[in-house]
């Protein structure tokens, strides 16, 4: 297993506005930390890693293809995406989550 503090990960940023940390992983799950500035957005988009998310503080409107699937969360709240289920962010205000990615996504995997 990789794994490193939320202050020493590289920060990754990509949309613009929104900072991914990579902090631990194996070839089965995959945490990562986000800090999203308020307006920042994340397009829709799908992959095969199921996701599991928790608010740490702030407020996002998550986006899906059908508006009934689309919801807010803010601080202290939890989530989850099935794979291949489209979804997308927007930022209400400056917010931070963290998620867990099952399996890893490659893509994330930047130590």
């Amino acid at each position: 297993m990789k794994m490193k503090n939320v202050g020493e990960a590289k920060g990754v940023e990509n949309p613009v506005k929104v900072v991914r940390k990579t902090l631990a992983y194996n070839d089965e799950a995959m945490l990562c930390h986000f800090a999203l500035k308020k307006g920042a957005e994340i397009p829709l988009h799908d992959h095969r890693a199921t996701q599991i998310g928790f608010i740490v503080r702030g407020k996002a409107r998550f986006l899906a293809e059908e508006r009934e699937d689309e919801f807010e969360a803010r601080t202290g709240q939890g989530y989850v995406f099935s794979r291949f289920v489209k979804h997308g962010t927007i930022a209400l205000e400056d917010t931070e989550y963290v998620e867990v990615f099952v399996p890893a996504r490659d893509e994330y995997k930047d130590f």
